[in-house]
């Protein structure tokens, strides 16, 4: 199935959400109305594209707001952009999530002591094409880094792009090491510290920073997806994640094509991005620990 977004408000802005329709045209959630698989049987993956690569804007899927659109992050009423901490800049992968999946906070992980961050879980792209914003792609699973992130178990999956010209070589996380020297060790060195420049310690992570392989990341996605469809058909308490969806019929939060588009016509409409601080394209240096 075919997805397309509609911004509305300008980016860079605090109002600024980009929503989702499906190939009828009807406003979907991203979060519950995109199935999780998009090839069962193949073990084929939806991925909802939220930052492309070597952007900096720290876009996310809405999970409090009504049809959660993309929107970017805040932190003390202004925008959250990611610091490029050298040598990386921005984000190193195109990033997002699987759809229909949600780190249940309630949830004490086995492997890593702790409850889920509340969100969709976390996927990070390694194919060579630059994703658009609000893209879903077909991604394979490759493995998983388990992020400790202040207290809270966040899953990161390494996945490929199912349309890469190179995905064929690539089947579980030790072709990653093999066919890409350096990449995961990258990809940690970045999740540990791209929240230093905000005053932050270098995050933690389970396994000693080990990446599991494809069968335990799968496993997990999957436990994700049971505790986001207890979560939809109201069974555990969400607090303020909305659940408003189209097409979920075992969910008590269904609702109707004229609510929908109240909500995205209640937005401002489309405009001129808004300008942006030049100290996004700082680059901050320090000392590994």
């Amino acid at each position: 199935m075919s997805y397309s977004v509609e911004q509305r408000a300008k980016a860079n802005s605090l109002e600024y959400r980009l929503f989702f329709k499906n190939c009828k045209g009807q406003y979907i959630s991203p979060f519950h109305d995109i199935p999780m698989f998009a090839d069962e049987e193949k073990a084929i993956f939806n991925m909802v594209v939220e930052v492309p690569r070597w952007t900096n804007a720290k876009m996310e899927i809405a999970t409090k707001d009504p049809l959660n659109p993309i929107k970017q992050d805040v932190k003390k009423g202004k925008l959250r952009f990611v610091a490029n901490v050298f040598p990386h800049k921005g984000y190193i992968w195109n990033y997002g999530a699987v759809p229909q999946t949600w780190e249940n906070p309630a949830h004490i992980d086995e492997n890593t002591g702790f409850g889920g961050d509340n969100d969709p879980i976390d996927v990070c792209d390694i194919g060579s094409k630059v994703c658009e914003r609000g893209e879903v792609i077909k991604v394979k699973i490759l493995g998983t880094l388990a992020l400790i992130d202040e207290g809270e178990t966040d899953w990161k999956i390494i996945a490929i792009n199912a349309d890469d010209p190179e995905a064929s070589l690539y089947n579980d996380i030790e072709d990653v090491r093999r066919l890409k020297p350096n990449y995961l060790e990258s990809t940690v060195d970045w999740f540990r510290r791209y929240k230093v420049p905000d005053g932050k310690p270098e995050n933690q992570f389970a396994f000693e920073a080990e990446f599991k392989n494809k069968d335990f990341a799968i496993n997990i996605i999957k436990s994700t997806h049971e505790h986001w469809k207890a979560l939809v058909a109201k069974k555990v308490e969400g607090g303020e994640i909305n659940c408003m969806n189209v097409t979920v019929q075992e969910s008590p939060f269904v609702s109707k094509a004229e609510e929908v588009e109240s909500i995205v016509k209640a937005t401002p409409p489309c405009g001129p991005p808004s300008p942006v601080s030049e100290n996004v394209d700082k680059w901050y240096y320090y000392q590994k620990n």
